[in-house]
């Protein structure tokens, strides 16, 4: 029998989205336009508010999509105590996601210790110029790693999801089902 959570799975999906979509927006488009600034003291003064701006929403977010991810489990708990692979695939995925949700608060400390130092200038969000501090440099080379890190990890969330909801298709166990017993009578 197939039950439907609709709201939950539209909690954790549209979450979801807007996390792994705010994260690889913010290092193409915002930390890539930001970098064009003339004056090099205004790249970091600028990602710095445009990320500033954001964190509410990627706060929300992922707010939205841990509510969404709580309701499915627990709307799923009869199926995840005798399906083995969507038990394995939930627990997978609580990793990832606490490992982004890690690396989505230390992404934001850095920005604020990037915006701190944004009077030194720098070439862009994540490289350093020729006026910037080492201290700064460092946390520069942190952030650029972190800037592709997020996407890739909140994309593994979003495949592990899909594969989640291909686990629960009842076509597929009816089918099996009704192939496994004429094949076997």
């Amino acid at each position: 029998m197939s039950q439907r959570n609709t709201l939950v799975r539209s909690l954790h999906d549209l979450g979801l989205a807007a996390w792994f979509g705010g994260t690889l927006m913010g290092a193409v488009g915002l930390n890539g336009a930001a970098a064009k600034a003339q004056d090099p003291t205004e790249r970091l003064r600028l990602s710095s508010i445009g990320w500033g701006r954001w964190a509410p929403v990627e706060l929300a977010a992922i707010v939205t999509h841990g509510i969404g991810g709580v309701g499915l489990i627990l709307g799923n708990t009869g199926r995840l105590a005798v399906q083995g692979e969507a038990r394995s695939n939930t627990i997978v995925k609580l990793g990832f996601t606490a490992l982004a949700g890690t690396a989505t608060l230390y992404s934001a400390f850095l920005g604020t210790r990037i915006a701190k130092h944004a009077n030194e200038g720098a070439e862009g969000v994540t490289e350093p110029g020729a006026t910037t501090s080492k201290e700064l440099a460092g946390v520069q080379r942190q952030q650029k790693l972190l800037q592709w890190t997020l996407p890739l990890l909140t994309g593994v969330l979003v495949v592990l999801a899909a594969q989640q909801g291909e686990q629960q298709r009842p076509a597929a166990g009816f089918v099996k089902r009704t192939v496994d017993s004429v094949l076997h009578r």
